[in-house]
């Protein structure tokens, strides 16, 4: 048991200067990271990939409070459009969440790898003239944004991120500059991954009794409870320092780092998926 801890504590080093550096739950890395390890640990393929994206999300909690302040004490969180995104997002992960337990999880796998592919190249080859200020006359109107924040929470659950994958780009394209949209995207990140995994702990309960006999120890309903702790403590620390580092960086360069950052964890994630 002891060198699983340990690669929990390495994924979530890794997940949390992600978090603060992009704005995201560090979830892309956190989830291929937890199914990898499960696997070695004997945990069933039925029930792989729906532990690996529920513990993903309750990382993700801890990950986002010390990310969202950080990013919050520069002034770079837009809480009136948190405010209006917030009750889309905990409803849409809960019903995310719902989702997810009757979904296969290799294709789930390989659509948001396509995802997050269309959604880097997107980011690196579309002009925005006014991401260096912020332009709030291009965001939807408040209930728009409700409705914005329940998609996100819906696919975010459904995959076990934070929803910087979405939100980021979403919010920059809606008139944010990039350091807003992360920061932002950082908040975002808390209601969804604490809707996401009171969601899979409870339909975790669901699951094949007999199944659930073949389970370590430490498991309650589709979250790792060991490695929550693991992943959750080493990212709390090395958030902070990811987001240390996104607001020495110009815009431009944040931006297309993120957007690379994309394109490499989709063609992973599209590759592990064994779907093709």
């Amino acid at each position: 048991m002891d060198i699983f801890i340990f690669y929990y504590l390495i994924a979530g080093a890794f997940a949390g200067i992600l978090a603060g550096l992009f704005g995201i739950g560090g979830g892309m890395i956190i989830v291929p990271a937890l199914i990898y390890i499960f696997k070695a640990q004997g945990i069933p393929e039925a029930a792989l990939t729906h532990i690996g994206i529920g513990t993903s999300l309750a990382t993700i909690i801890i990950t986002s409070i010390s990310s969202l302040r950080a990013h919050d004490s520069r002034g770079a969180v837009n809480w009136s459009v948190w405010k209006r995104m917030a009750p889309g997002l905990v409803l849409g992960s809960l019903i995310g969440a719902g989702i997810a337990s009757f979904i296969h999880g290799n294709s789930l796998q390989a659509i948001i790898g396509v995802g997050a592919f269309l959604v880097g190249l997107k980011m690196l080859f579309m002009k925005n003239q006014s991401f260096e200020e912020n332009d709030f006359s291009k965001l939807p109107p408040p209930t728009g944004q409700t409705i914005l924040g329940g998609f996100i929470g819906i696919i975010s659950a459904i995959f076990g991120i934070g929803g910087g994958t979405l939100t980021v780009p979403l919010l920059s394209n809606y008139g944010l500059k990039i350091q807003n949209a992360v920061g932002t995207s950082a908040a975002c990140g808390l209601p969804i991954a604490s809707a996401g995994a009171i969601g899979f702990l409870i339909f975790g309960q669901f699951l094949d009794p007999n199944i659930k006999e073949t389970l370590p120890n430490g498991v309650l309903g589709f979250v790792h409870l060991y490695a929550f702790i693991c992943v959750s403590l080493a990212s709390f620390f090395t958030a902070r320092i990811g987001a240390k580092i996104a607001h020495k960086l110009p815009a431009i360069t944040l931006k297309k780092a993120f957007a690379v950052l994309l394109l490499i964890v989709g063609v992973k994630l599209v590759l592990n998926s064994k779907v093709l």
